[in-house]
């Protein structure tokens, strides 16, 4: 009899400090960048839509935003000195800013403000940011004690509900279709229902690499469907230039305080997300789950998150955090090997260096886009939900969760509601994800917990 108490290691092809060779290598890392390239690049595509950015701009953000990702990438699996993991572990843009970032840019845009010194303000932002994450990477206990699963629970639930507004407007066409008259017409319904219903089919296919590559594959019939109804510009493509030369603060640097608030908040979330996710790929790669080890790895991953995010707003692109993706892959192929994702970094930089794989993607219309980003925002809020299954859900937990969520998503639909408070606190409860977040984290402290 097995004592239940031991978990059985996962039964590896390649352990994490094994060489796998060179084209075994290149097919893990293959099988990784099909699960990533679409997550990569949705959230600038999204922001960059809904902002108004020119397209050439556009382009330039979703390029940089593949080498950022690869840079990130390489850090974490390499281990250079105090930054990174030193595990197999993908990283991409966030999908956690996404909100924040489109609510306060459209609504500087409407005040007049010019879409470049938005990004600008949006790029500071994320540069200064990313020192919270850094500074939280020293600090880990402290945090954990501070923000719970409950408080990241919530916080994480909000964002993908937030989210899914935007998930619609996308399905519809997006902002262009709205000022143009075509939103939610006959064929955007088509192309984003289409590319919804394959990724409900493919996930009931037993294949397991079918599945982790559902997103991908069903784009890529809605782009051949838009292809046949009319609906692709290539456009951009013939502008290109062959090689994207990285250009450090493109629309100069600038601050808001109405969208560092709500990122704060964000960032010390993405922090703690980033401790399950390190936690998780160091449980299927055999690698302690705690101790001194395990600590040094999460720092060391947080720390890159923190620092890549710094990067990303020098070089005109959102910040980073660890995908959960990976995790899949390695388990589906079991392959641990860090080297694998030296692969990955390298295919990541290569395609960003080329624009014209930007360009491809951004002829995609926006519905064909919505169909997937419905399915990844809900899985945003779905994981929020995980991550409350977790934790004992009494009388306490009950009502921090209601107040948490009623404020927050009151907020998001009736922003009146701030109408006449002093600036700051504008400042501070203009997004839903920061007013809900905020009071979870108040209540979590307020609230006594009931004794055992």
């Amino acid at each position: 009899m097995s004592n239940p108490h031991s978990e059985q290691p996962l039964d590896l092809v390649y352990g994490l400090n094994d060489r796998p060779k060179p084209f075994i290598a290149f097919l893990a890392a293959l099988q990784h960048l099909l699960a990533i390239l679409v997550p990569i690049v949705t959230p600038g595509l999204l922001i960059c839509l809904a902002l108004g950015v020119s397209r050439e701009d556009t382009n330039m953000i979703l390029s940089m935003s593949l080498i950022i990702s690869g840079i990130a990438t390489f850090l974490q699996c390499k281990k250079v000195g105090p930054f990174g993991a030193g595990l197999l572990i993908v990283q991409g843009t966030s999908f956690n800013f996404i909100g924040p970032i489109i609510g306060i840019g459209s609504a500087m845009v409407a005040a007049g403000t010019p879409v470049e010194q938005v990004m600008a303000a949006i790029f500071g932002v994320v540069i200064a940011g990313s020192f919270i994450e850094m500074g939280v990477s020293q600090i880990l206990p402290w945090v954990k004690k501070l923000i719970t699963p409950l408080v990241t629970g919530i916080v994480v639930l909000l964002i993908g509900l937030t989210l899914i507004k935007e998930g619609l407007i996308s399905m519809g066409g997006g902002y262009t279709a709205m000022q143009d008259n075509t939103f939610a017409n006959a064929d955007n319904l088509i192309m984003s229902c289409t590319v919804l219903g394959i990724i409900i089919l493919l996930n009931r296919i037993r294949i397991i690499w079918v599945k982790s590559s559902a997103i991908l594959i069903a784009l890529v019939i809605g782009y051949v469907l838009a292809g046949f109804m009319g609906h692709l510009n290539f456009s951009v493509l013939q502008e290109a230039p062959i090689i994207q030369i990285p250009t450090p603060m493109h629309f100069g640097l600038s601050f808001s305080w109405s969208l560092f608030i709500p990122m704060a908040f964000i960032y010390l979330v993405t922090s703690l997300e980033a401790i399950g996710d390190v936690t998780a790929t160091s449980k299927i790669s055999n690698q302690p789950v705690d101790g001194p080890v395990w600590m040094q790895r999460i720092k060391g991953g947080v720390l890159v998150n923190g620092a890549n995010s710094f990067i990303a707003g020098i070089f005109n692109t959102f910040p980073s955090s660890v995908f959960a993706q990976n995790n899949g892959v390695i388990q589906l192929t079991g392959v641990a090997s860090r080297y694998v994702g030296l692969w990955i970094a390298a295919l990541l930089i290569l395609l960003g260096l080329f624009p014209a794989v930007a360009a491809v993607i951004q002829a995609v219309p926006q519905a064909v886009l919505g169909g997937a980003v419905m399915v990844m925002f809900g899985a945003v809020a779905a994981s929020g939900i995980n991550i409350l299954s977790t934790i004992h859900l009494d009388r306490r937990a009950l009502l921090i969760i209601a107040i948490s969520l009623a404020l927050g998503l009151g907020v998001a639909q009736v922003p009146q509601i701030l109408e006449h408070l002093p600036e700051l606190f504008k400042n501070i409860f203009s997004s839903g994800v920061a007013t809900g977040g905020i009071a979870a984290l108040i209540l979590n402290i307020v609230l006594p917990e009931t004794q055992k």
